[in-house]
């Protein structure tokens, strides 16, 4: 039997999602919290989960604290987001903070399901929000393209992957750097080719693990 836990500061919805848990075959949920404090004081008196259900926005620690914590104290416990947020920016750290998977609210149950026996079967969920490097940086801890040429990148395109790790569009981010939005897309190709990343998720974990941007 997989245990279940759920973190989450809206109360309808996780009542919802526990019925909806407790009907599927070798699941059940143990644990219900509103934040992540909630979810670690009921610790003192259950035993750990296999799986963490997690929001991001939560009052009092949310669900960035929360993955951290967990990644940190409970090893063998997993995590999968369930969130309204499809943010890049928040779906890396995230990532980065332990989770295993990353799901949006307004998913449908045979993709809920799938995600929860994925993260089961093989520790991982992999959708269209998560690209396969994204996850083998998260699970090997290895920066993108170790080989790949750096030093080679023009001075636009270090500006460009800076801004990249924004919420700005394509279209603001070429208006910041005073481009047509076709020389915005040349350096985003480019650096694909360069880089080897096929997402601007990926652009964004590179910035940041070559110290372009802070989080």
């Amino acid at each position: 039997m997989t245990l279940v836990a759920l973190v989450d500061d809206h109360e309808l919805l996780r009542s919802g999602l526990a019925a909806i848990i407790n009907s599927f075959d070798g699941y059940k949920v143990v644990m219900q919290a509103g934040n992540g404090k909630e979810f670690i004081d009921q610790l003192n008196h259950e035993a750990p989960p296999d799986i963490v259900l997690l929001d991001i926005t939560m009052p009092v620690m949310d669900g960035f604290e929360t993955a951290e914590w967990i990644k940190k104290s409970l090893s063998s416990t997993r995590v999968l987001v369930l969130s309204m947020l499809e943010n890049d920016i928040a779906i890396i750290r995230m990532m980065k903070n332990g989770a295993r998977g990353y799901l949006l609210k307004d998913s449908k149950p045979k993709i809920f399901k799938q995600a929860l026996d994925n993260i089961r079967d093989t520790g991982y969920f992999i959708n269209e929000l998560i690209s396969d490097k994204l996850m083998n940086y998260i699970s090997n801890g290895n920066s993108f393209a170790v080989n790949a040429p750096f030093g080679s990148l023009s001075d636009n395109e270090v500006h460009f992957l800076r801004l990249i790790c924004s919420d700005k569009t394509y279209k603001e981010i070429a208006e910041e750097m005073c481009v047509s939005p076709r020389t915005i897309d040349s350096y985003r190709d480019n650096l694909f080719k360069k880089l080897d990343i096929k997402t601007r998720v990926g652009l964004a974990i590179f910035a940041m693990k070559h110290n372009l941007v802070e989080m």
